[in-house]
């Protein structure tokens, strides 16, 4: 995927989505559980008019047979994948997990968002091939 193409997809949906990360981690700051993040992101994103869908079940098929499950912790106008953590720090493990969300859901882009000892994000864009687009 030619890089300028990746910064723009769904730049508006992850600008936004980065705004609410930063209010929320201003607001809260650090040491609570994922629920109560992915709560006020929630809140936060539809006050800013953005459907919010949590916990969304995600199927990974292999051979037309469904062989596992995943649960993204939200995905935004059926176009972003967030995944959020509350660890000290983002570790490989974490952006690994996001892009299997994102492989799993066939959405392009994700948002992996720590609401750590200081706020850390990461963006990731999948290339998909035009029979694993939505």
């Amino acid at each position: 995927m030619n890089a300028d193409r990746a910064l723009l997809i769904n730049s508006d949906i992850s600008e936004a989505v980065l705004g609410c990360f930063f209010d929320v981690y201003n607001e809260l700051g650090p040491g609570f559980l994922e629920s109560v993040y992915e709560n006020a992101m929630t809140l936060a994103l539809q006050e800013a008019g953005y459907d919010v869908s949590q916990q969304v079940a995600l199927t990974v098929w292999f051979r037309g047979q469904a062989v596992g499950d995943f649960r993204a912790d939200l995905i935004v106008g059926s176009s972003l994948v967030v995944e959020i953590k509350a660890v000290s720090q983002i570790h490989s493990a974490h952006e690994v997990q996001l892009v299997n969300y994102l492989k799993a859901s066939r959405i392009e882009v994700g948002l992996l968002l720590n609401f750590g000892p200081r706020p850390q994000f990461k963006r990731r864009v999948l290339a998909l091939t035009g029979s694993d687009q939505r």
